[in-house]
């Protein structure tokens, strides 16, 4: 899709005004990654471009990077006056990039903040999912809160739960830096929403009802009460204690919150908190059971019995909290202080980020489970080394806005690579290259020796024996006749098939722009090392240097020119090489 001169110009103003934003608020460079989620959750519009927008914007932010920090407050108080003020108002002594919490101060918490995640464990963890502990995990420690775990898993049949999910998404929490203060699991619980629901009846809060769902349809939409609402309490008592012991099946009677039949909101009218299900429930200790609450009376119950002072919700279901509102009024609870968010799209992925979707790509072998490269799983990107830190902050740097945001996952990469450069030792990697021999009768070189790491020159250096081959990638090859420096051993002149070492020196890589070059070991040689490396856009093939047998499984690489990778397996038979590793990121 085209772009025309004025889309063109409104993108570079938009990408200035961010990049200006992001840059004086670190008081540092203005980072791509960390501007393209604002830009296009601000700019929807310009979402069909997005492959596009990076080369546009690009010149924008080396503009503003050459800029000192004056300018940059300059220019900022132009373009967007507000957005400068708020930044220096706001508290310096606080290093965390969210508004606070409605009712609490940062400096001198006027309650104790008690915030749940509340996950249905049908399956780990996509990426978008993290956004809530990780900013509901940031805010406890802001305040030094609570932060729970709260499975909702009471529909055992639409939604039902996948049991090694439980396991799997604390473990994706615990990837992501925290803990949880209480875990709990809603199909556990189901004594208590009883309790709770014969304590609603008591007070005229709830009526039990036979209509098809069908038939209660169309007299709420008219505003008409259902024939069952003025049942007495001792009956609709009964019928519930029937609904418990299992005397009714699906679809024959439900129990629902009496709320204002006329309310201008149908949905709200007299809802469903609980009805029959006959499917069992997956967990041995709650498949006897057969009537089970709703989400929205579920929840409700338990934020009230947990102490939850704050719920961050998407803003899709802010009739969720209106529907509660009616059961809290009955008990006269005070009813928590919510936040609503706007949906988050992560670009970089094929695959859809439904569990339902990802799952059929599973059981249909497209993808080889939920940690392939190609799956938008958090399990995924763990595999591929990219630290829970880097997650978190990029899921911080969205905020909390109502409309929805863009996670790109450049930014994750960015984060990411600001955490495990310094760690990660550099080796060469050539996918599908060429082979040439290479003339060693003349010198005395025997081997090269590349740095471990160049900002560590301590760690030493690793040795590349020379022997009669090479191999090098297909866009590295010169013409015959040219040179190039082959990295860490010397400047080699392509003749032919051979390589043979000139006298030059490494003054000809700036003076006569000579191309510094990775390589390895020809395939065929005994010191070469064979590497497959799994990628989201596939697995490639390649030849490394004979050091890289020496990391360990579960090590960050950086293989230069290429981009960083997780050693996942070494002498895999089955795959016919040597190692696979998982390709992080450039």
């Amino acid at each position: 899709m085209s772009i025309d001169d004025e889309l063109r110009d409104r993108i570079e103003r938009s990408a200035e005004k961010h990049a200006l934003l992001n840059a004086v608020k670190h008081n540092s460079d203005a980072e791509m990654g960390a501007i393209m989620g604002p830009l296009m959750g601000e700019n929807p519009e310009f979402r069909p471009h997005g492959d596009a927008i990076p080369g546009i914007i690009g010149s924008v932010v080396s503009q503003i990077n050459n800029l000192s920090a004056g300018e940059r407050r300059d220019r900022l108080e132009t373009l967007a006056p507000e957005a400068l003020k708020e930044i220096e108002s706001a508290d310096n002594s606080n290093k965390y990039d969210l508004p606070s919490l409605p009712g609490v101060t940062d400096k001198e918490p006027t309650q104790s903040v008690r915030m749940r995640a509340a996950p249905n464990p049908n399956g780990p963890w996509h990426i978008g999912h993290a956004r809530m502990p990780a900013v509901i995990g940031t805010y406890s420690n802001r305040y030094d809160g609570s932060f729970i775990i709260r499975f909702d898993d009471t529909d055992p049949e639409t939604k039902r739960p996948d049991l090694n999910a439980y396991d799997d998404i604390l473990e994706d929490v615990t990837y992501l830096g925290f803990e949880p203060d209480d875990v709990l699991r809603a199909s556990d619980r189901l004594e208590l929403y009883y309790d709770y629901a014969q304590d609603l009846i008591d007070v005229g809060g709830a009526y039990t009802c036979s209509c098809s769902g069908e038939h209660f349809s169309e007299l709420k939409n008219a505003g008409e009460a259902c024939p069952h609402r003025e049942k007495s309490i001792d009956q609709t008592r009964t019928e519930f204690e029937a609904m418990i012991q299992g005397e009714y099946v699906a679809g024959e009677m439900v129990l629902r919150v009496r709320t204002d039949i006329k309310h201008k909101n149908p949905a709200l009218r007299d809802w469903v908190a609980f009805r029959l299900i006959d499917t069992p429930h997956p967990r041995a200790s709650a498949a006897d059971y057969r009537c089970w609450p709703m989400l929205d009376f579920q929840s409700g119950i338990d934020d009230h019995e947990t102490g939850i002072t704050h719920i961050i919700r998407g803003i899709d279901l802010q009739d969720s909290a209106k529907r509660q509102r009616f059961v809290y009024n009955y008990f006269d609870w005070e009813y928590p202080e919510v936040v609503h968010w706007g949906h988050i799209n992560v670009d970089a992925y094929d695959v859809s980020l439904s569990t339902s979707t990802l799952t059929e790509k599973i059981e249909g072998d497209e993808l080889d489970g939920w940690d392939d490269p190609r799956a938008p799983t958090l399990q995924s990107l763990r595999r591929r080394g990219i630290t829970g830190e880097a997650i978190v902050e990029s899921m911080i740097n969205l905020g909390t806005s109502t409309t929805n945001v863009e996670l790109s996952m450049s930014s994750i990469y960015s984060n990411n690579r600001k955490h495990i450069d310094d760690e990660a030792n550099r080796y060469f990697l050539v996918r599908n290259g060429e082979s040439f021999t290479l003339d060693t009768t003349s010198g005395d070189m025997t081997a090269g020796h590349p740095p471990l790491h160049p900002d560590n020159p301590e760690r030493g250096e690793r040795t590349i024996p020379i022997t009669d081959a090479i191999t090098i990638e297909s866009a590295d090859v010169p013409v015959d006749g040219n040179r190039v420096w082959l990295k860490g051993y010397a400047c080699v002149q392509r003749d032919g098939n051979q390589f043979r070492p000139t006298d030059d020196s490494i003054d000809v890589v700036r003076e006569d722009e000579v191309n510094v070059i990775h390589w390895a070991p020809a395939p065929d040689s005994s010191s070469a090392i064979s590497v497959r490396m799994r990628t989201p856009d596939g697995d490639i093939t390649g030849v490394a240097e004979p050091e890289l047998i020496n990391t360990s499984v579960g090590d960050l690489v950086q293989f230069e020119r290429v981009g960083f990778a997780r050693i996942d397996s070494k002498h895999e038979q089955t795959t016919n090489t040597d190692m696979t590793v998982y390709w992080t990121h450039s």
